[in-house]
């Protein structure tokens, strides 16, 4: 308690300039996301269990990380309860949602379908840890949750990478693929999700070009055709592969039969 006590009262530094935390916790702190998912716990997690078994009337699904959370909602009623009760919850405690993220929508295996016999247009989609999440359909035409990056984090993430590639103009093109090959890797760590596939492809792309434009940078005579650049890509760039199976791959645990004892 005497380490937490410091810590709120550990104020913040903005441009070489200290000034005091009069609420909430120190910005970029590392104790701040520990708190607010203890914090958080109490507030929203237990609360929203109690209304769970009291107050639904379909089934209530809950999905949170940090501040962060999604909840879905078998019958639409529920849903705008919910959304009133949750306000008046968080503001017992000078809580509030965030007036641009916070939104009802149809979603899920009959969105489109409901929406369509309304004439309203596709179902909307939703952005959550870096995945903007879409109703989408298996090959068969059955109801897909499809995930895809958020275009807004993918640009920013190219940008950060054209601006590093020119920083690294004079090292040798063994050590550029080489720190290419473990920033494609961890990115695959994270995005590499089956219905994403096909924009880690594009995202492979850009980074060749981008690549392909740093060396030609390099020299006036530069002679890296796109020929040789395909080699280099080939040898460097990872292709992108499925890590994150679905529920139904990743946890499907089968066991043998023993042999009959003779």
């Amino acid at each position: 308690m005497r380490l937490i006590q410091k810590w709120l009262s550990a104020g913040v530094m903005e441009d070489g300039q200290w000034a005091e935390s009069e609420s909430g916790t120190p910005q970029g702190a590392t104790v701040s996301p520990l708190l607010a998912n203890i914090y958080l716990h109490y507030v929203l997690d237990l609360w929203a269990q109690r209304w769970r078994r009291r107050q639904a009337r379909g089934d209530v699904i809950i999905t949170r990380y940090a501040d962060d959370f999604i909840v879905g909602f078998q019958l639409r009623g529920d849903a705008e309860r919910f959304l009133g009760d949750l306000r008046a919850q968080l503001g017992t405690v000078s809580l509030e949602l965030h007036p641009v993220k916070t939104r009802l929508i149809e979603f899920g295996r009959f969105a489109a379908v409901n929406r369509r016999s309304r004439a309203l247009g596709k179902p909307e989609t939703f952005d959550f840890l870096g995945f903007t999440h879409l109703c989408g359909l298996t090959k068969k035409k059955k109801f897909l949750l499809s995930r895809r990056t958020i275009a807004k984090r993918r640009r920013a993430k190219l940008q950060e990478i054209k601006q590093s590639l020119r920083l690294r103009w004079h090292d040798s093109v063994d050590e550029t693929g080489a720190w290419l090959h473990r920033l494609l890797t961890g990115y695959y760590r994270y995005f590499a999700v089956p219905t994403n596939l096909d924009m880690l492809d594009t995202f492979r792309s850009e980074v060749t070009k981008l690549w392909h434009h740093a060396l030609r940078r390099r020299s006036q005579k530069s002679r890296v055709t796109w020929e040789r650049m395909a080699v280099l890509a080939e040898r460097w760039l990872p292709r992108p592969r499925t890590l994150h199976p679905l529920p139904g791959v990743r946890f499907d645990a089968k066991t043998q039969g023993r042999s009959p004892v003779r």
